[in-house]
């Protein structure tokens, strides 16, 4: 592959960018624009083509998950260009959070799920957070409960409803992601979440849903029927 400078002015990935917007270029094309230039051996677009493959699944979503140390082991990517590239990919996340932040009220699990996932679909830990409504289902907060391994998050009724207490929440929407990519629910997600509905109804705090999240999709345990 010829480097970019090297392409006529009508196929560089910015000038491509500038002529017909974002929407039109690959996504390779925008990453090689974030890394601005390339190295002796690769040019900016091969490069770009080498961070997309680091997974097996779509190159975008597994941006999420990649560390500076991954993106170093590649050849041509230094601690310059992994900075650009992670400091972009948290942009991105920020501007999903955000966006999901406006539409800050729950009528089905669809939008619980909507609101959590760009902050917790890419994390390589199990987070356990907890989204608190008001009377009218207008979420007040996401705040994370507890941090857990790989594969598990240890969580206890007393920190889920004193998050809720504390902000006068009306009813409450679990939430943890899985790390694997499938929202599939374990033994011991349905076990805690039976335990926290029973809690709920003795504090008079309802629990309403536990939304499983996984790579781009997710379960809902009140459609599954677990919540009754």
């Amino acid at each position: 592959m010829a480097m970019v400078r090297e392409l006529p002015v009508d196929e560089r990935p910015r000038e491509r960018l500038l002529a017909l917007g974002p929407g039109f270029l690959s996504n390779a094309e925008l990453l090689a624009i974030v890394l601005r230039n390339g190295s002796k051996e690769r040019s900016a677009l091969q490069l770009a083509q080498d961070i997309l493959s680091l997974y097996k699944d779509d190159g975008v979503s597994a941006l999420g998950r990649m560390t500076a140390g991954e993106l170093m082991c590649l050849q041509g990517i230094g601690s310059a260009k992994a900075a650009e590239v992670m400091a972009a990919v948290e942009l991105g996340k920020r501007l999903n959070a955000h966006i999901a932040r406006q539409r800050a009220m729950v009528t089905c699990p669809e939008d619980a799920a909507d609101y959590a996932m760009p902050r917790f679909r890419y994390e390589d830990r199990e987070h356990f957070a907890v989204i608190l409504l008001n009377v009218k289902n207008h979420i007040l907060s996401m705040p994370v409960i507890s941090v857990g391994s790989l594969t598990a998050s240890v969580v206890h009724p007393r920190e889920v409803f004193k998050a809720a207490i504390q902000q006068a929440a009306a009813s409450i929407i679990l939430v943890h992601n899985h790390p694997s990519g499938d929202p599939t629910p374990s033994k011991e997600d349905i076990e805690v979440t039976a335990r926290m509905v029973q809690v709920g109804r003795v504090m008079d705090i309802p629990v309403l849903d536990h939304i499983i999240l996984g790579n781009d999709n997710y379960i809902s345990l009140k459609e599954k029927g677990v919540i009754k």
